[in-house]
């Protein structure tokens, strides 16, 4: 406080103990360091870290822990193990998430999305009809990506419709002549879709 004497009633003015508790008091605590140090750590989402991400994360309804898969091959029966994000990673999965809670659910809010979430790598959402909408990769997902996009619900979808992931990587798939990137036969695999 800068007049913290202004504080104490007239009664106690006087008073050795009480002025000296004020004075011992504004020098503990320092409302301007502390404001700047909340909203340093706390409030803004540039700058917050640990703790600060953390009640970011509740506001918005993402988790920092995630289950992830050992390996995208067996989801079926797949092993898992906890994973704990940086504050980094964790703060792009709040902002996407965050913007996810005031975003249309459609084709072209779901692709901001995807770009966001992966760094323009290129992924895109296809409506594919008959309550349903595709997901498409052109890379692979990390078993870490795999869960952020299922288990996060950072990447919303509209009610009553089955999402299905697609991953590949032009040059090692399969394709036709007219896709120049594709690969003929006998020179790559076929397409695999994740539900």
């Amino acid at each position: 406080m800068e007049n913290y004497r202004d504080t104490i009633i007239s009664q106690y003015a006087n008073s050795p103990t009480i002025n000296q508790l004020a004075e011992s008091l504004n020098g503990y605590i320092d409302p301007r360091a502390n404001m700047q140090a909340f909203y340093d750590y706390a409030w803004n989402i540039d700058t917050a870290q640990g703790f600060g991400l953390d009640i970011w994360g509740k506001i918005v309804g993402v988790s920092r822990i995630f289950k992830v898969p050992q390996s995208l091959q067996d989801l079926d029966n797949p092993t898992m193990g906890a994973v704990t994000l940086d504050d980094e990673s964790y703060r792009t999965l709040i902002r996407i998430k965050a913007l996810a809670n005031i975003s249309a659910v459609n084709a072209r809010s779901l692709n901001i999305l995807l770009r966001q979430l992966f760094n323009d790598r290129r992924c895109y959402v296809i409506d594919t009809g008959s309550m349903t909408l595709l997901y498409v990769f052109e890379f692979y997902l990390t078993p870490l990506e795999y869960a952020i996009l299922t288990q996060s619900g950072a990447a919303p979808k509209p009610a009553g419709v089955k999402v299905s992931i697609m991953q590949f990587v032009a040059g090692e798939t399969f394709g036709f002549d007219e896709l120049e990137d594709f690969q003929p036969f006998d020179q790559g695999t076929f397409v695999s879709i994740i539900d």
